[in-house]
């Protein structure tokens, strides 16, 4: 497991608001939420992002964008909602454990960056 914040939560060393939990994944409340709706679905695998994916990751994959569509759907987001996945530092990834960003409850405006 990384040594990163999601791999001390995962570990239970960090406190986190967890909305799901499964044996692939959790989700969590982003501490500094950019949106009313800010969740986090990350990985119990440590890729360090999704360039780091394999053909082999494909099935979790597919369970994390579910995942995302279950939780946006239970937290009432049926107007719509934004996922994000940072790659990299010029992607904006500060944690370089996988994650992705549920955002919602707010109306989404474009160029996102």
């Amino acid at each position: 497991m990384s040594d990163t914040i999601f791999g001390r939560i995962l570990r239970g060393e960090v406190p986190a608001d967890f909305v799901h939990q499964d044996e692939h994944c959790i989700v969590i409340r982003d501490v500094n939420p950019q949106a009313p709706v800010h969740l986090l679905v990350i990985p119990r695998k440590p890729l360090v992002s999704l360039a780091d994916a394999a053909e082999d990751d494909r099935e979790l994959l597919g369970h994390l964008l579910l995942v995302a569509k279950r939780v946006a759907e239970a937290e009432g987001l049926a107007d719509g909602w934004r996922l994000v996945a940072n790659v990299g530092p010029e992607g904006g990834q500060e944690v370089p454990h996988l994650h992705l960003h549920v955002l919602g409850g707010r109306r989404m405006t474009w160029p996102p960056g």
